[in-house]
């Protein structure tokens, strides 16, 4: 690629600053190249709230339209709420969001038909052929247009498939079973907004609703996953069992239990893999997770019966894992838990139903289970910023991490990896002693600024 101001696909689809890096024009060409790539398919598009959506949004479904492509437009839905509609219908799909990332961000992720997020291989062909067309280099021809545009479809009501489906994840005693508990869930401003409230509501619970008061800017400000201190307070406040915090397009979530405490994505992960096993529903008794997973939770699971397959970070590696293998639950730290034989992707709000019905069925509390499931290993994580983005990084440092690792020995581990989206180098140590951790953090970051 000549031009390195093209945004290309990272972890999780383009993603930059709208109207500067993800511009109409790049949008624009992604639309084309993304129908050119499902050419006789409809396009299902869904957007969080940002207020760049509408523009990016009308960007992309245009350049599908120009290809003789129609688009199925859901509106302000999840990111799950699209690839289950996809799913369903058999479309490709595409969604318009920055996930977690501050309102001034955007991105856009793309999933094949069926509601699954691309392969390496279909999503390099996605890739090349859009950059060409934003540098000037290539654009399908007069020759390969279409005798008519596609035409847009509004579709609202689509949404309400995957409402059915997270409702329908569990058994319609689970209402019962929860008696009414008093749930607080925390929508980030965000694309969940309209939706999550009503599926909780449909399980019978006394929910507290926050951060459901989008208004283009304040998505992820101050509120939902990358923010939990908004639902602790508002847990404590309302006297609630639990809370769920959902990211802004609500593929991820954190909980609080009833004491304020934050369960982040591992342990709701050691939960639902424990309890499925005992159930017979854990395919193969082994769950799929990332190289960040916490070394407590190997740990856990081993003393479980269960096994542990990791793979690079990114849901849809471990979405991957999860298809090559049969596999029925994976997920990563950050809140993303996927449960595939209900979800393509990972889904927030359907993982939180999944937690209820868990919860459910003990005498015990949210916050005993979530305790009890692993001992958390002292991990530090600090982020180096580098001057530009390197994919090469990591290697740089190799020799100092394999130091560092043969001196752990079993008692820690070490990641290190470049981000997919900014120019930062993650260093990821753990070790049952915090003090060693941290000597270790601060020698691998000194080797990266030396080499770097």
């Amino acid at each position: 690629m000549s031009n390195p101001s093209v945004p290309t696909f990272g972890t999780d689809g383009i993603r930059g600053v709208a109207g500067r890096d993800l511009t109409p024009e790049v949008a624009l060409a992604l639309g084309r190249a993304a129908a050119h790539a499902n050419a006789g398919s409809t396009l299902v598009v869904g957007a969080d709230t940002r207020q760049s959506c509408p523009m990016l949004v009308s960007a992309f479904c245009a350049g599908a339209w120009s290809m003789g492509v129609d688009t199925l437009d859901l509106g302000v839905v999840p990111t799950p709420t699209v690839a289950a509609v996809a799913a369903q219908l058999g479309y490709p799909a595409a969604m318009v969001s920055a996930s977690h990332n501050p309102y001034g961000d955007n991105g856009i992720k793309l999933f094949g038909p069926g509601g699954l997020k691309l392969r390496a291989d279909a999503e390099s062909d996605v890739q090349d052929l859009y950059v060409k067309m934003v540098e000037g280099g290539h654009a399908v021809g007069s020759s390969d247009a279409p005798p008519s545009p596609g035409a847009a479809k509004e579709a609202y009501n689509e949404a309400n498939r995957w409402v059915e489906i997270v409702v329908g994840s569990v058994d319609p005693s689970l209402a019962s079973r929860l008696n009414g508990r008093r749930v607080v869930i925390d929508c980030a401003h965000g694309a969940s907004y309209r939706l999550a409230p009503i599926v909780f509501e449909r399980l019978g619970l006394d929910v507290t609703v926050i951060g459901a008061e989008p208004d283009g800017v304040n998505i992820n400000d101050g509120v939902g996953s990358t923010h939990p201190e908004a639902l602790q307070k508002a847990v404590l406040e309302t006297g609630a069992d639990l809370g769920f915090a959902f990211d802004g397009d609500a593929d991820r979530v954190l909980a609080v239990d009833g004491s304020g405490v934050v369960v982040d994505g591992d342990r709701l992960i050691g939960l639902l893999a424990v309890d499925w096993a005992a159930r017979d529903q854990l395919a193969s008794d082994t769950v799929v997770v990332t190289v960040m997973t916490n070394l407590g939770f190997h740990r856990a699971m081993a003393d479980a019966g269960i096994s542990v397959a990791s793979t690079a970070v990114g849901d849809k590696h471990v979405l991957a894992a999860l298809d090559d293998h049969g596999y029925s639950l994976g997920g990563e730290q950050s809140g993303h838990v996927i449960c595939r034989k209900m979800a393509t992707t990972g889904d927030g709000v359907l993982t939180a139903v999944q937690l209820l019905d868990v919860v459910s069925r003990s005498n015990r509390s949210f916050g005993e289970q979530a305790a009890d499931v692993m001992e958390t290993v002292p991990q530090i994580l600090r982020n180096v910023r580098l001057e530009r983005r390197n994919p090469d990084a990591a290697a740089l440092i190799a020799d100092d991490v394999a130091a560092v690792e043969q001196e752990f020995g079993a008692d820690g581990r070490v990641v290190v990896r470049p981000s997919g989206t900014e120019p930062l180098l993650r260093i990821m140590v753990e070790h049952v002693d915090p003090q060693v951790a941290e000597q270790a953090v601060d020698r691998l970051e000194s080797a990266a600024l030396d080499k770097l």
